[in-house]
């Protein structure tokens, strides 16, 4: 197969304060960079309802049957995406509009079924006719993330076949799991998401060893959310410093190519569009040194094999 070019795009804006706003962020990202003629268009990890960054700079969250912590918990389920559901079918709509490939992280709401009551982080894939190509939800939601999200499963764990490319994702410290990264080598990526609550120096370090290893063209996608937006009726951490920017959330946003070099360097602290036209031939060029899933696997000395079934309380069917 012959691999051509593809144009992308990554979305770094602020998160919004409610789902109607974050929808029309996203419909309006989307517009900026269909006009500028990307195909592909990624957001970051959790984009609706927005990733919350009170978890690690608040104190108390861990308290026993705090209340300020118990009403966040319920807004954010509230405000969370049920697949399917009207906020997704919304995002469908929002694809097939404009007729691109769409990326986008939500906190997902379980409604019927397993595990109902149960919230998740998980990754979106909508195809260009509006179609939801994949479904996935983080594997291991990170240290307190954990208070607030379920265990995902290796169903989503897989690439789908667009007019872009094939395409993959995973959702922050999934980049530090080999075997996860590994099952998204095998299955043959072109181009990898990288979603970030934002990116800094080593989840960049994570993102571009992602891209050497997997000889895949790497989009990170990092959000922003304003310090004067965290909770107002949680104290900040004490041991916290004092942000560098109006930013605790501070984006990072890049597109790296498949020898681990930027196309684009990280942007910090301001909404961007970040757009590039990816030769997808020069992954070839680079599996000639390495290639994880081919003449570097040594399969005659490794075994590595995927359990993609849901788990069974997971709740309603991950694609419709």
């Amino acid at each position: 197969m012959t691999l051509s070019a593809s144009t992308v795009a990554v979305v770094q804006a602020e998160i919004q304060p409610d789902v109607t706003a974050a929808l029309e962020a996203t419909a309006a990202g989307v517009r900026h960079a269909r006009e500028a003629g990307a195909s592909l268009v990624a957001f970051p990890e959790t984009w609706i309802p927005g990733y919350p960054a009170w978890l690690d700079h608040c104190r108390d969250v861990a308290l026993w049957d705090h209340e300020p912590v118990k009403r966040l918990y319920r807004e954010m389920a509230e405000r969370a995406v049920a697949v399917p559901g009207p906020v997704s079918q919304k995002l469908a709509e929002i694809a097939g509009d404009s007729h691109v490939t769409l990326v986008v992280g939500v906190t997902e709401r379980v409604d019927v079924g397993p595990g109902q009551g149960t919230l998740f982080n998980a990754l979106l894939t909508y195809g260009p006719g509006g179609e939801l190509l994949n479904h996935h939800r983080k594997l291991v939601p990170t240290f307190s993330e954990r208070m607030v999200w379920g265990p995902g499963d290796g169903a989503g764990l897989r690439t789908v076949d667009t007019e872009c490319g094939r395409i993959g994702g995973l959702i922050c410290w999934e980049h530090w799991m080999p075997l996860a990264r590994q099952a998204l080598h095998a299955a043959g990526e072109d181009i990898h998401i990288a979603a970030w609550p934002w990116a800094h120096d080593l989840l960049q370090v994570a993102s571009r060893h992602y891209a050497f290893e997997g000889r895949c063209f790497v989009l990170v996608c990092g959000g922003l959310m304003r310090a004067d937006d965290l909770p107002s009726d949680l104290e900040r951490r004490p041991d916290m410093p004092s942000p560098a920017s109006p930013f605790v959330l501070r984006g990072g946003s890049a597109i790296i190519g498949p020898d681990g070099h930027y196309l684009i360097e990280p942007v910090l602290d301001e909404p961007r569009v970040l757009v590039a036209t990816l030769d997808l031939g020069r992954r070839r060029e680079e599996q000639m040194t390495l290639d994880v899933t081919g003449h570097y696997a040594r399969s005659d000395v490794f075994d590595f094999s995927l359990r993609s079934t849901k788990r069974p309380d997971a709740g309603s069917e991950s694609t419709v």
